[in-house]
């Protein structure tokens, strides 16, 4: 075989495990990627059974336990959504507080692996304070 034949061989062999190698690094960061959404945009948007996060306000009055159940709901002022977590939420967690859960929509009742709550009254999470904005609802 010609020395030129061996190189484009060879060229073609790196070629291809390259585009093998950004295959697998793209597929693998395909399935790490969490998306925000506020309530309002889970009713416009397609999510079941898809890994998110979402974040609102703790709505007045609707703070529920049972057992190691717990139920309430979020807003954005715009749409309401059921958050269902099991566990005991963080310890800032309360009515009119602005939160972000992760977890899946299931049967339009979001069932959160996990709650983060602002640290004290100066902080919002970025991602509730922008869609506050844009909902034109931000209270400085």
């Amino acid at each position: 075989m010609k020395p030129k034949y061996k190189r484009l061989k060879y060229s073609l062999l790196i070629i291809l495990f390259v585009c093998f190698g950004l295959w697998l690094i793209l597929k693998n960061l395909n399935e790490n990627i969490v998306f925000f959404y506020t309530p309002s945009e889970v009713e416009q948007k397609n999510i079941a059974n898809e890994v998110v996060r979402i974040g609102g306000l703790v709505t007045d009055g609707s703070i529920s336990r049972m057992d190691d159940l717990l139920q309430f709901t979020i807003t954005d002022n715009k749409a309401m959504l059921v958050v269902r977590f099991r566990g005991s939420p963080p310890n800032l967690f309360r009515e009119g507080q602005g939160i972000v859960a992760k977890g899946r929509l299931i049967d339009n009742i979001f069932i959160a692996d996990e709650i983060l709550a602002k640290h004290d009254e100066n902080y919002m999470p970025k991602e509730v304070a922008n869609a506050l904005k844009k909902s034109g609802t931000w209270r400085e």
